[in-house]
């Protein structure tokens, strides 16, 4: 008798707390939905000129990429894909480039660009290899290309590298190629004779 009675009282108090939350629920959206707020371009009477939007004052900076279409931004020279980079490659660039390749690329790239990472190991497709002729002889702007905006499998970096780091990945992306394929001619002294020792 007890029990039932007890479980008579819950199910009231609980119906009762869902009830009001409901309503509470209900009510809260449409005062959030209809807020008052002024629309782009809409008008207001508090400033003279009456849009409530407002010009930014004069030399503001804006947040974020300022894309201007140069090579800098977008890779290319005109319509074509740059086959130059668009600043000095430095030794300080070419080892933020690597600091870049080894967090964002060597998953899928490996450490050394033949497309055998760790994800790649585990069933992911293989991208092409860096010392593949095609990409040897391909311009710099592909490489900005494809990670700006990705390319088959591999997801856009555009959001997550910022264009300076793009270019310094690149620089990296042509040391590596450079360092599987470098003429025997241009190596030094040292490492001509190391390279025939281990032949």
């Amino acid at each position: 008798m007890i029990c039932a009675l007890l479980s008579r009282v819950r199910g009231a108090a609980l119906a009762g707390v869902v009830g009001s939350m409901t309503l509470g629920i209900a009510a809260c959206h449409r005062d959030m939905y209809d807020q008052p707020k002024f629309l782009p371009n809409s008008k207001t009477i508090y400033f003279p000129d009456e849009p409530s939007n407002r010009v930014p004052p004069a030399h503001t900076v804006p947040r974020g990429v300022i894309d201007d279409g140069s090579t800098f931004y977008t890779g290319k020279t005109g319509a074509a894909l740059a086959t130059t980079f668009p600043m000095p490659v430095t030794p300080e660039m070419v080892a933020r480039g690597r600091e870049m390749f080894d967090i964002e690329c060597t998953p899928c790239h490996g450490r050394d660009g033949y497309g055998d990472g760790i994800i790649v190991q585990r069933g992911f497709p293989a991208p092409p290899s860096y010392h593949s002729d095609r990409l040897r002889q391909a311009p710099v702007g592909h490489f900005f290309e494809v990670i700006t905006n990705g390319y088959g499998a591999m997801y856009p970096f555009g959001s997550r590298i910022n264009p300076a780091d793009r270019w310094a990945v690149i620089a990296y992306i042509r040391a590596l190629q450079f360092s599987q394929d470098a003429p025997a001619a241009e190596l030094s002294d040292t490492d001509r004779a190391a390279l025939e020792k281990s032949q």
